[in-house]
């Protein structure tokens, strides 16, 4: 009898970690939620940003360049590649936030520091549907759901 409850609490706390690896923003929240809470906050997002970024800036010298970008390019989308959406649907959002499009403010074809850090409020509100400052699994819905944000 001992057995069979271990394996069904086995079971149903496994078909709930797949359940929730599901749903839409699930490994990016986990990622950057860094208190815990369910919601991704500026603060966090500033903090995770600026790892991201010290990560992938080799030299070192304040500037991810084209061959570094090419580097956090790949790192991303091996991260993305056994999550759902994979950079589609409400996960679009997050990739488009990341691409050296979007965070080289000059155009010179590298980021620096500054703006990849200065871009992150754009890109947060960008995931953020509610409007609340903060991103969650029901921002994710929506943006999967294709709702428009408030």
């Amino acid at each position: 009898m001992t057995r069979i409850l271990k394996a069904t609490v086995v079971a149903v706390f496994t078909l709930a970690g797949m359940a929730a690896a599901q749903e839409p923003g699930a490994h990016f929240i986990e990622s950057w939620d860094l208190d815990g809470d369910g919601r991704v906050t500026l603060a966090e997002a500033q903090e995770r940003r600026g790892d991201v970024f010290y990560t992938f800036d080799a030299d070192e010298n304040g500037t991810l360049d084209a061959e570094e970008y090419a580097v956090f390019d790949e790192a991303r989308a091996n991260d993305m590649a056994g999550q759902p959406g994979a950079g589609r649907g409400a996960m679009s959002v997050v990739a488009e936030g990341m691409t050296l499009d979007a965070n080289d403010g000059d155009g010179d074809g590298a980021v620096t520091e500054a703006e990849f850090l200065g871009a992150k409020q754009g890109w947060i509100a960008m995931i953020d549907q509610t409007g609340d400052g903060a991103v969650t699994a029901e921002d994710f819905a929506m943006l999967q759901k294709g709702q428009p944000a408030n």
